[in-house]
Formats: C-alpha cells, sequence, structure tokens
C-alpha cells in the first residue's frame, strides 16, 4: 500500500438539506466527523487534514484544521485548501457525509496509486469524487477550477483523468452502497435502519451486510454538498 500519503476529511458544507450540520449526525451513536476520522487513522497516514470552518468539538481531535479556501465554492474549496498544505504526493479526499465507506475499501483505492497519480472511483458516466485520491500536483488544476468559478468536483475529476493526473476506477456492484451518502432528513433515517458495523480505533471496517446494492447517486458538485 502507498505510504507516503495525506488524507483530508471534507466537513465544510452548508447542509442545506440536511437542515443542520451533517458533521455532527449521529449513526449508531458516533458522530460522523468522529466515524470518519477514525476510518482515516487506520489507514495511518502521514498527516490528516479537517477541512471546514474551526468548530470548539474539532480541537482536541488528531487532525489538522484547515479553513476552506474560499467560502461557499462547495467541497473544491476544502480539496484545495488541502492539497495547498500537504506535504506528500498523495492525498486521499474523504466526505463527511458517507456513513458505509469502509477503511477495506479505500485501502484499496490507495494500493491503485503511482507515486503521482491518483484514483478517482467511477460508475456509468459519473464519478465519485469524493472518495478519491489525488496528487499534490493537480493542486494547479483544482486552483484554475476556483479561480473560474467551476465548483463541480464531477468536472475537475474528469480533468484530473484526461490528464493523466488520476486514473478512474470502476465502482463494483458489491461496493456500489458504500457511496450512499447524506443529504437529506430522509437519508438519515434510510442510514439508520441499515446500520454499518462499528468503526473502532485501530481495526479495520469491513463492508456492511445490510446495505442496498442500488448505485446511489453519484456525488462531487458543490450543490450535492449541501
Amino acid at each position: 500500500m502507498t505510504r507516503n500519503f495525506s488524507a483530508v476529511l471534507l466537513a465544510g458544507g452548508n447542509s442545506i438539506r440536511m437542515q443542520r450540520n451533517k458533521a455532527f449526525l449521529e449513526v449508531e451513536g458516533v458522530a460522523l466527523w468522529q466515524r470518519q476520522l477514525r476510518i482515516l487513522e487506520n489507514l495511518r497516514p502521514t498527516e490528516i487534514f479537517l477541512a471546514g470552518p474551526s468548530r470548539p468539538e474539532w480541537k482536541s481531535a488528531n487532525c489538522i484544521i484547515v479553513p476552506d479556501a474560499q467560502e461557499n465554492a462547495g467541497p473544491l474549496a476544502g480539496l484545495v485548501a488541502a492539497l495547498r498544505r500537504s506535504r506528500t504526493s498523495l492525498l486521499l479526499a474523504f466526505a463527511v457525509d458517507l456513513p458505509h465507506m469502509t477503511s477495506v475499501y479505500l485501502r484499496g483505492l490507495l494500493k491503485l496509486c503511482q507515486r503521482e497519480i491518483g484514483v478517482v472511483p467511477g460508475a456509468r458516466h459519473r464519478f465519485e469524487p469524493l472518495v478519491a485520491i489525488y496528487p499534490k500536483r493537480s493542486l494547479a488544476a483544482a486552483e484554475r477550477f476556483l479561480a473560474n468559478g467551476s465548483y463541480s468536483l464531477q468536472n475537475f475529476a474528469a480533468s484530473c483523468t484526461a490528464h493523466g493526473l488520476a486514473k478512474r476506477h470502476p465502482i463494483a456492484p458489491a461496493d456500489a452502497a458504500l457511496f450512499f451518502n447524506m443529504n437529506t432528513p430522509e437519508d438519515l433515517a434510510a442510514a439508520a435502519r441499515r446500520p454499518s458495523l462499528p468503526v473502532r480505533r485501530g481495526c479495520d471496517t469491513t463492508a456492511p451486510n445490510h446495505l442496498s446494492t442500488s448505485t446511489p447517486a453519484a456525488s462531487g458538485d458543490a450543490a450535492s454538498f449541501g
């Protein structure tokens, strides 16, 4: 597995459709931001960033808090902020609102990376850019997208794959449910009905056994992070 990589938890969304901050929603009694950080810790990255506004609850976390590079620009702004600070050649990006993603799957993505070439999962004609690995050298492209007001991570991921910065990795049908993301109260209720396995520090999370295998809507645009 690639050892020299950084990771960022993208937690700066406005959570408009959910009507409350998704980072602090609890699934099986654990706040999402805590669950996701533990998953990243299990992978042992060189450094972990948490991209979003500073909050009292995060000050004791074992991570580096970085504000989004620009307000109201969606997860691209958090990705840019982390790429700017990253000390390694690869950055694993992970959204806070994916309650069924596992360290096992993320470790598999890391194994597919080359030193300066990342990996973006995809299904059909869409990417899953909020569970992806980007090279440090993609920062210049990300900065251009941000400066031009093109905040869609779908478009950014497509550009990365087109220019050899990342490889597209097809999502197997058995893994599709891992990409379920919570945007609405109904999604939260669905997550509660289909619980994931607990995440423990120092332990891998295996794939849940009680998830729908239907392909979820791909995430990654600024709107989908709200």
